[in-house]
């Protein structure tokens, strides 16, 4: 296994038209979640992923289990609760750029994770841990099978790769900013947000939180600002790579799990860490052109072809 991931995923209802929520009659039912979507990613790019997570005993959580075996991610450590429901979440179309999204998890199955659905020997065949800071904040449960996961990976020398994914929704913002930090602290390479870095360090200049997120515990800091471009830190070297121009973003939710895929992929290929950030840029684009949240996921000739495509045009401006 190339890739452990584990949190919950969703059943996602889309309007089938745009404009309030309140006037829709018809929904397409899709799925969603930021682990589940970035193991697709990976399949997609051809690695190996697998996803640990708990899903109701209902007709959500089977659509959910079988599109999502069926994209090519290990489910084998997927439980189905008899006592719990699939949750969901509805994205709204209210009008070009303003997408709001509403979600229905409380009491879901995925809350009820606990240490006993962390499997030692599943994760240590993988090179690499996923977690997200969407877990943590589901439940007490489900932050102590999160950390379990970590330590688990920590003690089999599994690479541990922290998207911070802040909900602030989803809890208060001191236990929120309090908790992330920790995992933060545990984390070999995180992945945060501009609006993230500022929301744990109350500031947004790249470098300061570079090295704020460096001092904390990463070994290396992969800071995303979004349209603009990715940075890159460690206790080395610091650099800056830019990111591929999109004329329409159509979704931009998911992005972000794909930028985690595709720069997971580049490192499981042995690629630099400009090289694999290129290509999570590269996926991160491409997933903001298709509606939902793993509809735009694309294959690596995709991925190929934009990055050429990128470079012959600079070669032609220079």
């Amino acid at each position: 296994m190339d890739v452990v991931t584990l949190g919950e995923t969703m059943a996602l209802f889309t309007p089938n038209q745009s404009g309030l929520m309140r006037y829709a009659v018809s929904y397409s039912r899709k799925i969603g979640g930021a682990e589940s979507n970035m193991a697709i990613g990976l399949a997609r790019l051809g690695h190996r992923a697998g996803w640990i997570s708990r899903v109701g005993d209902d007709e959500l959580g089977k659509a959910m289990l079988h599109v999502i075996r069926g994209e090519g991610v290990n489910v084998d450590k997927v439980t189905i609760d008899p006592d719990s429901p699939t949750g969901l979440y509805f994205k709204e179309f209210r009008k070009a750029g303003d997408i709001r999204v509403q979600y229905y998890r409380k009491g879901s199955a995925a809350s009820r994770m606990s240490k006993a659905d962390v499997d030692e020997d599943y994760i240590k065949q993988a090179s690499y841990l996923h977690i997200s800071g969407i877990t943590p904040a589901l439940s007490a449960s489900c932050k102590e099978m999160l950390m379990e996961a970590v330590n688990t990976a920590k003690k089999n020398d599994v690479t541990v790769v922290f998207d911070p994914n802040l909900r602030r929704s989803l809890w208060s913002e001191e236990e929120a900013r309090n908790t992330l930090l920790d995992i933060a602290s545990e984390a070999d390479i995180i992945l945060p947000g501009i609006a993230e870095g500022e929301f744990l360090f109350n500031t947004k200049d790249p470098d300061e939180l570079g090295r704020l997120f460096l001092k904390q515990g990463a070994k290396e800091v992969v800071l995303k600002a979004g349209d603009q471009g990715t940075y890159y830190y460690n206790h080395g070297l610091s650099q800056f790579v830019p990111a591929f121009k999109v004329d329409t973003v159509v979704d931009p939710v998911g992005a972000g799990d794909g930028f985690a895929a595709g720069y997971l992929s580049g490192l499981i290929d042995g690629l630099s860490a400009e090289k694999a950030i290129e290509r999570g840029n590269a996926v991160g684009a491409l997933v903001t052109q298709a509606e939902g949240d793993v509809e735009g996921l694309p294959e690596m000739e995709d991925v190929q072809q934009l990055v050429n495509d990128e470079n012959n045009s600079e070669d032609v401006q220079r």
